[in-house]
C-alpha cells in the first residue's frame, strides 16, 4: 500500500498524511505533557510572573532540576506549537518568553479547570480505552460489563469512587472546576432562567461547589445539593450560605421538592431509558408549569459546529469520551425524544452559552 500511495499522491499530500498519523498515533503524549505543566504549575507560575517567562524562570519557580533544562524546553515546544503556551523573542534577542495563550488561560487564576487535568489523565479513566476491542466484540448488560470502565476495573466509576479515595477526590475537585466556571458563565449570560423561583435541587452536583456560586447570586433561593451519600458526606460544606443545605439520595428513587431540579453534565453519563428515569422522578419533584415548575439541564447539544472543524472534532472527541462510562453526548432529536419519552412538554429551549455547551428548559 505504501509503495502505491508513493505513485498516486503528491510528496506533499503523503507528508501531511504521515503527519496526521503519526500525530494520531502519539496523541496521548499532548496529553500527558499537559498533565505535566499542570502538575508541576507551570501555568500558575508564568501568570504569577505576569504572563510571560523564560525557561529559566520557569525551571526556578517550579523546581525542576537543572540537568533537566533541556527536558523541559522539550515540553514547552510541544505544548507552544499545539496551542498551550505562546513564544515571543524577549527584547535584547536572548531567551524565548513563554506566555500564556486563551487556551492556556482556563488553567490559571480564579475559577479554573486546573482541577479537570488530573482526572481526565488518571490512569483509571485513560486505562479504561485500553478495552475498547473487548468492549465492541462484547455482550451488553446485564450479561456483560455496563461500561469501558467496568469491563477495564470490574466496577463501575461510581463505585471506584466509593472505595478509592484519590479516585473520588479527582472526580469531585474536576466536577467542582467544571461546575463553578461554566456555573458563572451562565449566570452572567443566562441568570434569567434563576429568576422567580422559591426553590431548586441540584442533582449530582458533588459537594455542591456549582450549587454555591447559585446559593450565592440568589440569596432568597432555597438551594439543596443531593447527591450519593459517599458523595455528600465528605465534608460537603455549606459555611457562608444560609439558604444552601445537603440531601444524600439515590436520583433513580426519588428527589426532593422543589420548584426547579437542576441537572449540570448529569445526562450525559447515562443511557436513554436511565435519563428517561431520572426526569420522570424529576417531573415529581416539582410543579406546574403555570406556577414556575421546571427542569434545568446544563449539558452539550451536539450539532453546532456551523462547520467549524475543531468545534466538530471536539464535539466527536467528548462523546467518544464519554463511553468510558457508557454515557454519550446528544443532539437536539436525541434530547427530545428523551423529554417526550419522560412526559414532558415538546415546548422546550435550548440556550447556548459557549457553543455546543447549552442550557435546556424543559417543562412539565
Amino acid at each position: 500500500m505504501t509503495l502505491k500511495l508513493l505513485v498516486e499522491v503528491s510528496p506533499q499530500e503523503l507528508l501531511q498524511s504521515l503527519a496526521e498519523l503519526q500525530n494520531h498515533l502519539l496523541g496521548y503524549v499532548k496529553s500527558m505533557s499537559l498533565k505535566c505543566v499542570v502538575d508541576l504549575g507551570i501555568p500558575t507560575a508564568i501568570h504569577r510572573r505576569g504572563g510571560t517567562a523564560t525557561l529559566a524562570d520557569i525551571a526556578t519557580d517550579t523546581k525542576v532540576h537543572p540537568a533537566k533544562l533541556a527536558d523541559l524546553q522539550r515540553v514547552m515546544e510541544l505544548l507552544s506549537v499545539s496551542g498551550i503556551f505562546s513564544t515571543t523573542a524577549s527584547e535584547d534577542g536572548g531567551a524565548v518568553l513563554y506566555g500564556l495563550t486563551t487556551t492556556c488561560r482556563f488553567l490559571v487564576g480564579w475559577r479554573n479547570l486546573s482541577p479537570m487535568v488530573p482526572f481526565l489523565a488518571n490512569p483509571l479513566v485513560v486505562s479504561s480505552f485500553f478495552s475498547m476491542p473487548d468492549w465492541l466484540r462484547s455482550e451488553p448488560a446485564p450479561a456483560g460489563a455496563g461500561s469501558l470502565f467496568e469491563l477495564a476495573h470490574g466496577c463501575s466509576q461510581w463505585e471506584m469512587g466509593s472505595k478509592d479515595a484519590e479516585f473520588s477526590s479527582a472526580l469531585n475537585n474536576s466536577r467542582a472546576a467544571d461546575n463553578q466556571l461554566f456555573l458563572e458563565v451562565i449566570i452572567f449570560d443566562k441568570g434569567r432562567i434563576f429568576r422567580g423561583m422559591n426553590s431548586l435541587v441540584d442533582v449530582g452536583a458533588g459537594k455542591g461547589e456549582g450549587t454555591k456560586i447559585i446559593a450565592g447570586a440568589f440569596p432568597r433561593i432555597k438551594c439543596t445539593v443531593m447527591d450519593l451519600p459517599h458523595i455528600v458526606g465528605q465534608d460537603a460544606d455549606g459555611t457562608g450560605h444560609d439558604n444552601l443545605q445537603f440531601i444524600a439520595g439515590d436520583m433513580f428513587q426519588s428527589i426532593p421538592s422543589a420548584d426547579a431540579v437542576v441537572l449540570k453534565n448529569v445526562l450525559h453519563d447515562w443511557g436513554h431509558d436511565d435519563c428517561v428515569k431520572i426526569l420522570q422522578r424529576c417531573k415529581e419533584a416539582i410543579p406546574a408549569r403555570n406556577v414556575g415548575g421546571k427542569v434545568i439541564i446544563i449539558d452539550m447539544v451536539r450539532g453546532s459546529a456551523n462547520g467549524d472543524r475543531k468545534i466538530t472534532e471536539m464535539e466527536a472527541i467528548q462523546n467518544m469520551y464519554m463511553m468510558y462510562t457508557n454515557g454519550v453526548e446528544r443532539d437536539e432529536s436525541e434530547w427530545k425524544r428523551i423529554f417526550s419519552d419522560a412526559g414532558f412538554s415538546d415546548n422546550y429551549k435550548i440556550m447556548p452559552v459557549l457553543g455546543p455547551y447549552s442550557v435546556i428548559e424543559i417543562y412539565p
